[in-house]
């Protein structure tokens, strides 16, 4: 440490505060019970916040590196218990608590993560009744997530054998409290949902603390039963307990053998329910033999069968009516085609040579050719002049010819 006169810079002093704190046992790790408060959590992810109480305040920080082991989220007036060490911040000068490890203070701690994380999740939909999956009606496999030598496995398989023994049950053991337990009971579900060798799951187990439930209440065991494709039922504890698999699950039991009974129907009820169904389909078959009877009785008695040649008399009339329309048609085309036909010839005959002859006119043609001008003959040429009547052969002497104007 370099010195000027006795005096020390800012950063310098600063440094030896933190040296000497750094290098303090009791500092290095201590224990801190107090209330938050001025709470924030910039992007950055840390957190920084202010424990208090009557008298006193001290600046803290908690870095992402340990927040994303918190099982609560810190809120402002929340007390709690914070661990860490106590060091310098060189830019302000300032000593806080570098905090590594955080949890609520006084018995409602369990309390506190369980509110929070069922705050959350169902904020995030995972309650939704609309996402609830229907059970299976009559399903071949079930499914079981609990402690292989628990009192609960043992009532599900008397349960299940008693009520449909048609049914297997396929057992995965699993711890059911303790630390090891969340992560067992979430590689259950998540064993079935792959495998997919199950028609329905059951996981939970029988009674106990609030301790000894904690593991159906774990955030991971949540997320898989909802994202498991198969129906889960939860059956933790008992009628007055719930956890967040109560929640989470498609349906909620109160017991282990309330799961079974929810599971799978009951032989007796489904033989019951045959029995009626049969006796009343028998009565249905029964009553519509008994109307196709009368309704044949009745078509028999009919004249049409009686007399069946009557049924061609409707169509003999409905062939002699189009017969006659057919009749009239034709008729009318044939009158109109001969109208037409006679206009025609009409015209024709207005137009005919032969017309023209009668009126005392007559033609002249010359080997064939009709002769329309004096310059077509010449003398000597035999020439046929024809009448309206009659024609006469003649030669011609000579020919001459019109100026023009004169007729």
């Amino acid at each position: 440490m370099n010195r000027q006169n006795g005096m020390l810079s800012v950063t310098q002093l600063n440094d030896y505060l933190k040296m000497w704190m750094d290098g303090d046992r009791v500092l290095s790790n201590v224990f801190v019970r107090g209330e938050i408060s001025n709470f924030t959590v910039p992007r950055s992810g840390h957190l920084y916040f202010t424990l208090k109480d009557e008298e006193g305040q001290l600046r803290a920080v908690m870095f992402r590196t340990y927040t994303n082991r918190l099982p609560f989220r810190p809120e402002d007036g929340m007390k709690v218990i914070a661990h860490g060490r106590v060091s310098v911040y060189g830019a302000s000068g300032q000593y806080q608590l570098y905090v590594d490890e955080l949890q609520p203070d006084g018995a409602g701690a369990l309390a506190l993560q369980y509110e929070q994380l069922k705050r959350r999740l169902e904020a995030e939909g995972l309650f939704d009744p609309a996402r609830k999956k229907p059970l299976p009606l009559m399903p071949r496999r079930i499914g079981v997530v609990t402690s292989p030598s628990g009192a609960a496995v043992h009532d599900l398989r008397n349960v299940l054998g008693r009520r449909f023994p048609l049914a297997e049950m396929i057992l995965f053991p699993s711890a059911v409290q303790g630390a090891e337990a969340p992560e067992q009971l979430t590689m259950g579900i998540q064993f079935f949902a792959l495998t997919e060798m199950v028609d329905v799951i059951i996981i939970g187990r029988g009674g106990g603390s609030a301790e000894d439930l904690w593991a159906f209440n774990d955030e991971g065991l949540a997320r898989a039963i909802a994202d498991c494709p198969i129906p889960v039922i939860s059956a933790v504890g008992h009628e007055s307990d719930f956890t967040i698999c109560d929640f989470v699950a498609d349906r909620r039991a109160p017991t282990p053998s309330a799961a079974a009974e929810i599971a799978v129907p009951d032989k007796s009820e489904l033989s019951q329910t045959l029995l009626m169904q049969g006796m009343r389909l028998q009565t249905l078959i029964k009553g519509r033999l008994s109307r196709e009877r009368r309704l044949l009785d009745t078509l028999s008695q009919a004249r049409v069968l009686q007399r069946p040649e009557m049924l061609l008399d409707g169509f003999r009339m409905r062939l002699a009516d189009r017969e006659a329309r057919l009749e009239r048609a034709l008729k009318a085309r044939m009158d109109d085609r001969h109208h037409a036909l006679a206009q025609i010839s009409g015209r024709l005959h207005a137009l005919s040579p032969l017309l023209t002859l009668a009126r005392g006119y007559a033609a002249v043609t010359v080997d064939g050719k009709n002769v329309t001008s004096a310059r077509q003959i010449q003398a000597g040429d035999p020439i046929v002049v024809r009448f309206s009547d009659g024609f006469a052969e003649a030669v011609t002497e000579r020919t001459g010819f019109f100026e023009e104007g004169e007729g």
